[in-house]
């Protein structure tokens, strides 16, 4: 999936070998647009928009992949209204994502408090044990699901979308030979959003208490939106510090997680992401023809 200013667009090979597209044009209701321009509110804002568009797209490429395109009309929720599904779609994903918030950071509070807590009672060893934790079980959620074929294959595609974007920026034209040169790994990719939610929290946590074990998972979980916000922007200026040397390093810890959340991907995958990208921007340009420099600077 690719994201432009105005539209998203997936890209799927279907068995007869044929690509099938999703496009979603961008709507935002007016009380929206200005939360996305303040720091640290603008990153919950993207991070749910994304989790809701993520959830559409998937589901048409799962609904479709290797299903017979003569029997696209027995697809589940082929009669359904196209909107209540993609509303629903979209609610899952939200809440998902909330869930799995809630999980990963109760569970390490939980951990460092009954495990460890006799050995290293203090504020500060308690901090750095529970996002050491956390980064071990995210790391090794990662890693196992990674080992299934559709999310290995989910990982694949992963990779070729970076790979076609670091080629775009790069002003190299779009062959499946260029786009297989460049790197599977780009500064603005949400996996490296997930390392720095552990990296800023074990710093915000020193301001609130740690004990006793229930104040502390209330104000962890009480807390998400702001790691999430400081996150954020962390990840917005470690991409813009990424051609200046030393603080290009900044990065660096969240590239490594994309060597779990990205793999090396087919030509044949290759040439589905090349084919998503460009119809992005080709709708991107039909609908905003003046401003043709603002789709480098926006596609994720």
């Amino acid at each position: 999936m690719f994201a432009g200013r105005k539209v998203y667009v997936s890209a799927i090979r279907r068995k007869d070998g044929r690509i099938d597209f999703l496009e979603v044009e961008r709507t935002e209701r007016e009380w929206i647009k200005p939360l996305k321009k303040i720091p640290f509110i603008r990153g919950n804002v993207a991070l749910i928009e994304a989790a809701a568009n993520g959830s559409k797209h998937l589901n048409f490429s799962s609904e479709r992949y290797d299903v017979d395109p003569q029997d696209d009309d027995k697809l589940v929720g082929a009669q359904d209204s196209k909107l209540t599904m993609i509303l629903g779609v979209a609610l899952i994903g939200v809440l998902s994502f909330a869930l799995s918030k809630i999980i990963f950071t109760a569970i390490p509070a939980i951990m460092a408090h009954s495990l460890f807590r006799t050995w290293f009672p203090g504020h500060i060893e308690q901090n750095l044990i529970e996002g050491f934790i956390k980064t071990l079980l995210l790391l090794g959620y990662i890693y196992i699901i990674s080992l299934t074929p559709l999310v290995k294959r989910l990982f694949q595609y992963h990779g070729a979308e970076h790979k076609v974007i670091n080629c775009f920026e790069q002003n190299k034209p779009l062959t499946v030979d260029n786009v297989q040169a460049c790197s599977r790994l780009h500064y603005r990719c949400g996996s490296s959003f997930i390392l720095f939610t552990v990296i800023i929290g074990v710093f915000i946590y020193l301001f609130v208490p740690s004990e006793p074990l229930w104040e502390r998972i209330v104000y962890r979980l009480a807390l998400i939106p702001v790691v999430i916000g400081v996150a954020y922007e962390v990840l917005q200026l470690t991409n813009k510090c990424r051609s200046i040397p030393f603080l290009k390093y900044l990065g660096y810890p969240g590239l490594a997680v994309q060597l779990l959340t990205t793999k090396n991907p087919t030509n044949d995958q290759v040439e589905v992401a090349i084919a998503s990208f460009k119809r992005m921007l080709d709708r991107e340009q039909a609908l905003n023809p003046k401003s043709p420099e603002q789709v480098k600077q926006h596609v994720s």
